[in-house]
């Protein structure tokens, strides 16, 4: 291919430049399409639903749901009222729209008597002392729109009198108060993000084009999350800070390689064309390892995996898509701007900094290998929580200091559900009584409840026989002392299923409730995590591996990384706190892949530094130097948009997720930084470089020798000549001719030369 034909070849980076106007108007028509579809992303905050259909827990409901509707859960507390105005307050809430019945002692025992009649001791459950506690049921479930109703009318009629607190107000509150603390979030991570900018760029305007890009791919990876229906409130509430962080890079790097091209001596068109080539290599390579530690989670069995893969797999996808179609539109439009507004560079020279890592790495690379096994081990002894009570409420919410008090002063009230054939009240009636029998059952609501000894239900409306004996099954609320999610509450919960099994057998029996449902999603949970933890580390070792094309590479990127996730994660074990296991499983993926990119960016400024410096240890203390800044720029955005979340959120599975990715980027910063000069020097001689650099390089030297070869036999040739011509003069003189001797001297300069071009040839392919 002639050089015109050359000149006259477009690649995608020209077509980008050059339509950059007409694809930035796509762009923004896109970015406002997505904002307005994604106000129809539904948010849900059930997470029973994303158990396995095949979970006994989700058989149950479904169950349930279809016989009885599945109801939600609340429990009354009234304060300073005497025993007759509680049961009015009963009497009211039962007739409110949405609830289905309030569980009192007014049902066992009569209340209508004189005080002096009334055993106190009998009913101390649900009244003492002027304070008293009722269990409420609703109609529809904890996250109907209809409970919620409920609860605002429970919550007019009581007043000041008392509060509500269960799963359903829970529910309610978090619905309420995510959506507010998340637009804090927002705004204040905005804010920081600004300031971490303007100190890491050479431009007062170059962060508002970032912010702007990031902007665009938050709203197109929104509008585009209507494929799934509906998403997560976790998923909802932690995709744009997390996209945020892990994506901000890409335009960094395009905006660098522009700058550099510029400097030198391209024209700003031809500078962007060169630059965007550049970063759509490096780029692409590079976001490959935080896609997969996403896209891995969409493989877990609870699936809310399916939700946070693909939401946040795809924030890469959109981020990479509008910092290669979109940002270049914005850096021909705003170009003077960003050069009118150029500040000096505010990061220091980091090169003692450089030389103090390179004297402490060693130290610190022994110290981490011995604790290695120490911290593996630590990590895996953090006692989890796993069910909906863990993930929603949190010591920070009011409704948390008020079952607090509620759990003090009239003890725990769990609610177990159970569905099983109708078989006759005698049979029922035999369970219910040996259930009641159990110290730690505290009541058992069924049709015995309600219907007289000797009587038939037939006496009973339908509205009421309906809610416990309907389509040939029955109904019954249990409800006992336990803490939902506890050893005591799993061995009790156990013990109910097995006596109900054995009244009516194991096929026809369905049991929910809190405590069925968290044994099942830790169950599931803890398979889940060793998987797709595996699975992240099999997919970035072999993208890196591929990328470097040796398997030692990704085992060196690996070590601080790992060391990083495993110290993040025995915090929770050395203070004593208990972790919630669906943060501790996504933040081990979300580390691995968006931090493993500072170990890469490390090796790979190594190894083009190795080209220029022969030594080892000086490649090593300018490959600190140059790495650090931008590993303390990403690292800093990923550490503050997890801990403005901790700060800002109420929600215990969000706020956990921040603290966890905020507090692992420092951890990852810190063991890249320390770890990664002595690794390097330690694996100098499995460093591969780029091939194409290489073979240019070795190219060259050839044809560098070639010619000093070539330059050394010339003169060799010519002093054979003149030499001839000497020795034939004095030959001439002498009468005594050698007609061979300047053709023989000719002929060896030719054949050497001859020898010399077949090298270069030989060589050269």
């Amino acid at each position: 291919m002639g050089i015109s034909e050359k000149k006259n070849k477009k690649n995608i980076a020209d077509f980008i430049v050059d339509h950059n106007r007409i694809i930035a108007v796509i762009v923004l028509i896109l970015v406002v399409l997505s904002l307005f579809v994604s106000t129809f992303v539904g948010i849900n905050y059930d997470l029973t639903t994303y158990l396995q259909e095949s979970a006994p827990s989700k058989v149950a409901i479904e169950k349930m749901r279809d016989t009885f509707g599945y109801p939600g859960t609340g429990r009354l507390m009234l304060k300073d009222v005497s025993i007759y105005e509680a049961k009015d307050y009963k009497d009211r809430i039962e007739k409110l729209d949405g609830v289905d019945q309030v569980v009192w002692c007014d049902l066992t025992n009569s209340i209508y008597t004189s005080s002096e009649f009334i055993d106190y001791d009998a009913i101390s459950d649900y009244y003492k002392d002027g304070y008293a506690v009722m269990d409420v049921t609703f109609k529809e479930g904890d996250t109907s729109k209809r409970t919620h109703e409920a609860i605002d009318e429970i919550e007019e009629l009581v007043g000041d009198k008392g509060y509500i607190v269960g799963m359903a107000p829970t529910n309610k509150s978090t619905e309420e108060t995510v959506e507010k603390e998340m637009a804090m979030v927002l705004s204040i991570s905005v804010t920081l993000l600004f300031i971490i900018l303007l100190l890491t760029t050479t431009s007062y305007f170059e962060p508002v084009i970032f912010l702007t890009v990031i902007g665009a791919a938050v709203a197109l990876n929104k509008g585009t999350n209507i494929i799934l229906g509906n998403i997560s409130y976790i998923t909802n509430n932690i995709m744009v800070v997390i996209q945020m962080a892990t994506s901000m890079d890409y335009s960094i790097f395009l905006l660098d390689c522009y700058e550099r091209e510029r400097e030198n001596g391209l024209e700003k068109i031809p500078a962007l064309k060169a630059g965007l080539m550049a970063t759509i290599r490096t780029v692409l390579a590079s976001s490959l390892t935080t896609f997969f530690g996403f896209v891995v989670l969409v493989l877990m069995e609870f699936k809310i995996g399916i939700d946070l893969g693909v939401v946040m797999s795809k924030s890469i996808i959109c981020s990479l898509l509008m910092v290669i179609f979109f940002m270049p539109a914005l850096l021909l439009l705003f170009s003077d701007v960003i050069d009118k507004m150029k500040h000096r560079d505010l990061f220091p020279y980091f090169g003692n900094f450089a030389k103090v890592i390179q004297k402490i790495s060693p130290y610190v690379l022994v110290v981490v290998l011995l604790l290695a096994p120490g911290l593996y081990i630590t990590q895996s002894m953090n006692d989890f929580k796993y069910g909906p009570d863990a993930t929603s409420t949190g010591d920070r919410m009011a409704i948390y200091n008020q079952t607090q008090e509620i759990n003090e002063r009239f003890g725990r009230s769990n609610l177990i559900v159970a569905i099983f054939p109708d078989e006759g009240s005698v049979k029922e009636k035999e369970l219910v009584d040996e259930l009641e029998s159990r110290s730690y059952v505290k009541k058992v609501m069924g049709m015995s409840a309600y219907l007289p000894e000797g009587m038939f239900e037939d006496i009973l409306p339908r509205s009421l026989t309906e809610m416990f004996h309907k389509d040939g099954y029955t109904r019954l609320l249990i409800y006992t002392r336990t803490k939902p999610e506890s050893p005591a509450g799993y061995q009790y919960s156990d013990e109910i299923q097995e006596t109900i099994k054995s009244y009516y057998g194991e096929e026809n029996t369905f049991i929910a409730g809190n405590t069925p449902t968290t044994q099942d999603m830790q169950r599931i949970l803890t398979k889940d995590y060793t998987k797709v933890n595996t699975l992240a580390i099999i997919c970035i070792f072999l993208v890196v591996a591929i990328s470097f094309k040796s398997p030692i590479i990704p085992i060196a990127a690996m070590i601080p990384i790992m060391a990083a996730i495993y110290l993040n994660m025995i915090f929770p074990y050395l203070t004593g706190k208990e972790l919630i296991f669906i943060a501790y499983a996504v933040v081990s993926c979300v580390q691995l892949g968006s931090t493993i990119d500072y170990a890469i960016l490390s090796i790979d400024n190594y190894s083009h530094l190795r080209k220029t410096i022969p030594d080892k240890k000086e490649a090593a203390i300018e490959m600190t130097r140059i790495s650090f800044p931008s590993m303390l720029t990403s690292g800093g955005i990923l550490m503050v948009c997890g801990y403005v979340v901790f700060f800002i959120s109420t929600s215990p599975a969000i706020r956990e997720v921040g603290h966890l990715i905020g507090r692992g980027a420092i951890f990852s910063v810190f063991f890249v930084t320390t770890l990664m000069p002595s690794i390097l020097q330690l694996i100098d001689k499995f460093i591969v470089t780029d091939i194409k650099s290489r073979r240019a390089e070795r190219i060259e030297h050839l044809r560098s020798r070639a010619q000093h070869r070539r330059e050394r036999f010339r003169k060799l040739r010519e002093n054979l000549q003149e030499r001839a011509l000497q020795t034939a003069a004095k030959l001439a003189e002498t009468s005594a001719p050698y007609p061979a001797a300047e053709a023989s001297g000719a002929q060896t300069a030719a054949a050497e030369d001859d020898k010399i071009q077949k090298e270069e040839g030989s060589e050269n392919e």
